[in-house]
Order: structure tokens, then C-alpha cells, then sequence
């Protein structure tokens, strides 16, 4: 009877590791459960600091977080922070590979990852990665890509320091910019309530680039004027509270204790304006110009 129990058993422990191990998952020494899909050993093979593109899918257990699905650059070779750690099984990767990779949530949590609200702690849940790797950007490649960037930046805020001087020069313009390089000129002074943090203003705006090129106005004329007119949008002051909306710099620095009534024209560098992203018909470092009427202050 011993016999055929023990033979039993035998049979049952063998199945059950048939069962974990026929699903195709490996496990990497700190633990990190992974199945390449795809394999290309031929191809260049992921070393630290290296930056993957790819498509990736994430998800929470079978419950999808995120995805990237035309190739881009998605995850970092960083060192692992943790024993199962995402980039134990990044570092086996190669491009032209797809694989899935299984990280315990519990594990991620601890370090600040903001789960959804079902996520439910000490449940086994995963974060599953599923990730089709398409090519690597290196180390020494992303520096230097950087260092072109840096050099770009040096160039264009250049190019911008000289046009800028060049446009106060052409136009006589006689004010001091402040330590920032904010120039605030007062065409004429209002009586009214001082523009301060946590008041309601209302503002009428025009925005332009050095060349004159109107991008934004809140006047119906100007707009019709310049082919900027959208029967979509009402033409009147803008209307907000100071510190509460999320506007330039330089237009903030612009209006600060100016009186309602008074008309001025601000001209502010790309730095204190949308610096080296370009925004609608905005280039990137590009010194902006805006002609402000602030109607009322409360």
C-alpha cells in the first residue's frame, strides 16, 4: 500500500511540474518569470544603460496599463532595483526578439509605482511586459545625441539673442529688460485695481513673433486682419485668475502690479516663453511679442 501511495505521489508532483514548467515561462536567478516569443540571437544584444525602441504592451495581470504600438523608444537597461527585476530580463534581449516578462507588483510598489485601484496587495499580482524589440540606441549613442542637442540649444538660443537685439534695435526700443531678459513697455498707464496674485483679470492679448507673424489674438478684428478668424471661438478678454492657469512666465512677470486700464507690450525671450518646444505656429526659441490691454481687475 506504501508502495503504490508513494508511486502515486510521484505521479501527482510529476504533473504538477510539467504544468509550471509547460507553459514556457523561465526564471531568471532573482526570480524574474520570462518567455521569449521570438528569438534572433544574431542580433545586438541589450547591455546596460542601453535605450530599447520597440512596441511594448503592459498590463496588470490581464488588465492592460499602457501601450506603445508603432515602434519607439520604450524602457531603459537600467540596474535592477529589486531580485526579479524588469532589466534582469531586458539584458537578455535582442533586437528582433519578442518577449514577456513577469514582475511581482508587491515588489514594484514598494518603490512608488502608482497602481490602479484594483490593484490589491499580498494577491500574487503581476506586471506583465510584453515587448517587441526593434532596435538599440547605446549608451555612447544617447550621449552622444545629447551632446548634439546641447550644441543645437547653445546655437539657436544664439541665433535668438542676436534677432531679438536686432528687433529692439530696428524698433528704437528704449526700456531695460529685467535680469531675466523680460522687456516691459507701458504705453499707457491705467488707474485701476493692481493686478496681484489671486485676482480676477481680464486681459484682451495679441501674440506675434519677431517678424510681425500674428499667432493669437483675442480681438475678432486682428484676427480677421491677419487670417486667424474661427467662427468656433469667442472673441473676448481673457478672463482668469492670477497664479491660478497655467500661462508663460513672461507674460506673468509682465502684469504683476500693472493697473487695470493699462496697455502694454511685453516682449519676452523663448526662455521665460515656450522655450525650445515649438507650440502651434510658434518655432522652437522663439522670442514672443505680446500687445496687452488689461480691462478690468477684481
Amino acid at each position: 500500500m506504501k508502495k503504490s501511495f508513494r508511486l502515486f505521489a510521484a505521479l501527482i508532483l510529476g504533473a504538477t511540474m510539467l504544468a509550471s514548467c509547460g507553459d514556457g515561462f523561465k526564471t531568471t536567478e532573482g526570480g524574474l518569470r520570462y518567455k521569449f516569443l521570438e528569438t534572433n540571437k544574431d542580433g545586438q544584444q541589450v547591455q546596460l544603460n542601453d535605450v530599447l525602441v520597440g512596441t511594448c504592451v503592459l498590463r496588470l495581470n490581464d488588465s492592460v496599463l499602457g501601450r506603445v504600438d508603432t515602434p519607439d523608444r520604450i524602457l531603459m537597461a537600467n540596474e535592477a532595483v529589486f531580485p526579479g527585476d524588469l532589466p534582469e530580463g531586458l539584458l537578455l534581449m535582442h533586437t528582433g526578439d519578442k518577449a514577456i516578462f513577469e514582475v511581482e507588483a508587491d515588489s514594484v510598489a514598494k518603490y512608488g509605482f502608482r497602481f490602479p485601484e484594483y490593484y490589491k496587495a499580498g494577491t500574487g499580482m503581476k506586471l506583465v511586459y510584453e515587448i517587441n524589440l526593434t532596435d538599440i540606441i547605446t549608451r555612447e549613442e544617447m550621449e552622444q545625441e545629447q551632446a548634439n542637442f546641447r550644441e543645437n540649444m547653445q546655437q539657436a538660443l544664439a541665433a535668438e539673442k542676436e534677432a531679438l537685439a536686432q528687433y529692439v534695435a530696428d524698433n528704437k526700443i528704449k526700456a531695460t529688460p529685467d535680469e531675466e531678459g523680460l522687456y516691459i513697455i507701458v504705453n499707457k498707464k491705467g488707474n485701476g485695481q493692481k493686478v496681484e496674485i489671486g485676482r480676477q483679470v481680464a486681459i484682451n492679448y495679441t501674440g506675434r513673433l519677431l517678424d510681425g507673424k500674428v499667432f493669437d489674438t483675442s480681438l475678432e478684428s486682428v484676427a480677421k486682419e491677419n487670417g486667424l478668424y474661427d467662427d468656433r471661438r469667442p472673441y473676448e478678454p481673457l478672463s482668469y485668475r492670477v497664479g491660478e492657469q497655467s500661462l508663460i512666465r513672461g507674460w506673468e512677470k509682465g502684469i504683476i502690479n500693472q493697473p487695470a486700464g493699462s496697455k502694454l507690450t511685453l516682449i519676452i525671450p523663448s526662455s521665460l516663453g515656450y522655450g525650445p518646444q515649438p507650440v502651434g505656429s510658434i518655432p522652437a526659441n522663439s522670442s514672443l511679442i505680446f500687445d496687452l490691454e488689461i480691462v478690468s481687475v477684481k
